[in-house]
């Protein structure tokens, strides 16, 4: 199964002529992200559902601190009834970094990512919720909605194999995913589930081009983010020096991007992103399907050319 990810800081119907080439190549799922500086998500699946026809709609993802869990059951139930049934909800934790920039306090995110969940399947359902100070209820079906969470560290990994329909993993590179699944499927046996119940999405940093040194450039504009933001676990699995990621973090704090880019190496290229022609990505493909991977999404950047690259990935991966 292979989903792709598009960031909405295009206008929503440019997305929808993306979303529906990705429908008609073969892809799956369109995930959507949520970031308040970009269109809003909802709006664009609303516009997306009306635009293609077979591919799931899914937010990738949403977060319980920006948007109240009654608002989101509320939207993607819309999105649901809008598609006939096509919505996924993506949701997760979210960025502290940006919750700082926008003076929302970072807390308890396990206990917030619970509970909303909880509270999100309950109005799902139609069921009045009281709890926590709450009184809500949907006034109308919104029909089975699968829950996939984003999930990075050990113990959101856990409850993400106790909870969620599927689970969503910021990552590239088989060795990540084989560190990842026991700590699924450590949930999946906690909850007394079916493994099989909860599906695992390698959401990778994708760039595919006939021309490998043009996939390689455009990706390096994405790695050099997902290289700083690495915790030390990460960096240590990969040989990857402490240093090196820390370099780039500085500079990318004083806006120097050319020289964050400059720094990124060979080796973070292949660690943070699935990057080449269609022959070299078809490779990784394979390689993160054997770790037990369940569907790929192609995330940023996809390509030099997002519209080349789909058509590339459709006729040469999928």
């Amino acid at each position: 199964m292979f989903g792709i990810e598009f960031v909405p800081s295009d206008p929503a119907l440019k997305i929808g002529y993306l979303s529906k080439l990705a429908e008609d190549v073969g892809f799956e799922t369109v995930w959507i992200t949520d970031h308040y500086n970009n269109r809003d998500v909802y709006s664009t699946l609303a516009v997306l559902s009306m635009l293609t026809n077979r591919i799931r709609l899914g937010t990738g993802v949403t977060n319980p601190y920006t948007r109240s869990p009654i608002i989101t059951a509320s939207s993607i139930a819309s999105i649901n009834e809008l598609s006939g049934g096509r919505a996924i909800l993506g949701i997760g934790p979210g960025d502290k970094a940006t919750f700082d920039a926008m003076g929302i306090a970072w807390e308890k995110p396990l206990t917030r990512v619970r509970e909303s969940v909880s509270v999100i399947r309950a109005l799902l359902r139609k069921e009045r919720v009281t709890q926590g100070g709450m009184n809500a209820q949907l006034s109308f079906s919104a029909g089975n909605i699968p829950i996939y969470m984003g999930a990075q560290g050990p113990k959101m990994l856990e409850l993400a194999g106790e909870i969620a329909d599927g689970v969503l993993i910021n990552a590239s590179h088989p060795e990540d995913f084989r560190a990842a699944i026991p700590l699924i499927r450590n949930g999946v046996q906690r909850a007394g589930r079916d493994p099989e119940d909860v599906k695992v999405c390698a959401y990778t940093s994708f760039s595919v081009d006939r021309d490998r040194s043009k996939a390689a450039s455009e990706a390096r504009k994405v790695v050099a983010f997902i290289a700083a933001g690495s915790p030390d676990a990460v960096l240590e699995r990969h040989g990857i020096g402490v240093q090196e990621r820390d370099a780039i973090s500085k500079a990318i704090s004083k806006g120097d991007f050319a020289s964050a880019m400059s720094s990124v190496t060979d080796k973070m290229l292949d660690v943070f992103s699935v990057t080449g022609t269609p022959d070299d990505c078809r490779a990784r493909v394979d390689e993160l399907l054997a770790t037990g991977v369940n569907q790929i999404v192609v995330g940023s950047p996809i390509g030099p050319d997002k519209e080349r690259s789909i058509r590339l990935i459709g006729k040469n991966i999928l």
